[in-house]
């Protein structure tokens, strides 16, 4: 899975969702130590596993919760609070994806709610499960971190009630069984947002509003 976290940066890349120092990615394996990430700053179209980040998940003496230790060589993503939010506590192998899919964050710069532009076209909708989007918030904060983890639902016990969620401004974070599975999830989104954009309908007005007018 390692290998596949870079091949899905390239494929990324490829599709110009991501510019070459843009996105990241996280695993967790099923009762693993180590949380796996994406390095900061790092070339995305070059990653592979031997510059993939590997923080062993320790107690922290303070507050006795597990987190990820970062050694002072090692230079994790920055967006690391938001994977571990949602990496915390998961009860199976788990892959996070966060990229800027650009038909996704045009869609909500424009206004529209992605769960209800959704919610018309089953191709996403049976499987896909799309959260509410997080507001505009600073990249890289505690803050944009928690709302990222709040909006996709995610429960003390690892559990997710949702598949993606957009990030106003910014990009997606989507969760998976593997890299590829998480990517998916965005591939299918984007799609939507890209029929709906060049479909002229506006924000608020529905598809059968739209026709009647």
């Amino acid at each position: 899975m390692l290998t596949a976290m870079g091949d899905v940066m390239r494929h990324c890349y490829a599709k110009g969702w991501i510019t070459t120092r843009d996105g990241n990615i996280s695993l967790c394996k099923k009762a693993g130590k180590y949380l796996y990430i994406t390095p900061s700053g790092f070339r995305k179209t070059i990653v592979h596993p031997e510059q993939i980040v590997k923080l062993e998940i320790v107690a922290d003496p303070s507050t006795s919760e597990r987190r990820p230790r970062v050694l002072d060589q090692q230079r994790p993503s920055g967006e690391l609070w938001m994977h571990w939010n949602i990496q915390r506590g998961t009860p199976r192998t788990r892959a996070v994806v966060h990229i800027h899919p650009t038909h996704v964050v045009a869609a909500i710069y424009r206004g529209f709610d992605l769960q209800k532009i959704c919610a018309d076209f089953p191709e996403i909708s049976r499987y896909t499960k799309v959260g509410p989007s997080v507001p505009p918030l600073p990249a890289l904060s505690r803050e944009f971190a928690d709302a990222t983890a709040d909006c996709l639902g995610v429960h003390q016990d690892g559990s997710v009630d949702y598949d993606i969620v957009g990030q106003a401004n910014h990009g997606v974070c989507s969760v998976g069984p593997d890299p590829w599975s998480a990517y998916e999830h965005i591939e299918r989104l984007d799609h939507i947002c890209e029929i709906v954009l060049k479909s002229g309908v506006s924000p608020g007005v529905g598809m059968f509003d739209a026709v009647l007018r």
